[in-house]
């Protein structure tokens, strides 16, 4: 999906750091939540996560995934992307966390000491609710 595929509006939500949700499916097939950061780049969307996680192995194991984004502002208004991971890098030197967490508290990532994988979600599909 490329980004003209989306309106301005979405495409503005989805440029801020906004709350956000992934959904991974776990190993039996349940769908499993947890709050994410997020960054919107030329189509996909960056994840990164701790190489501990769950949602890193039910990623591995089964690639689709959804993201529930929603404008801090208003609630209300809030994309979903659906889709799959396209690719995945450990981040040895925690250069994509850093950009994330840059995005999100201004600052580097403060956990240095341990190992981080990034993940990048092609999109498939999407659904907004109150996007104009």
């Amino acid at each position: 999906m490329s980004e003209s595929d989306l309106p301005r509006q979405a495409l503005d939500v989805l440029a801020r750091p906004n709350p956000a949700v992934i959904a991974t499916v776990n190993a039996e097939g349940d769908p499993v939540t947890v709050a994410t950061w997020y960054l919107w780049e030329n189509g996909q969307v960056l994840v990164n996560m701790d190489g501990g996680r769950a949602r890193l192995k039910h990623l591995r194991r089964d690639p689709r995934v959804s993201l529930t984004v929603l404008n801090d502002d208003d609630w209300y208004q809030h994309i979903s992307l659906r889709g799959k991971v396209v690719r995945m890098a450990d981040d040895p030197d925690l250069a994509d966390i850093d950009r994330l967490a840059r995005h999100y508290l201004g600052k580097p990532y403060p956990d240095r000491d341990r190992p981080r994988v990034s993940a990048w979600i092609q999109v498939s599909s999407w659904h907004g609710w109150n996007m104009g």
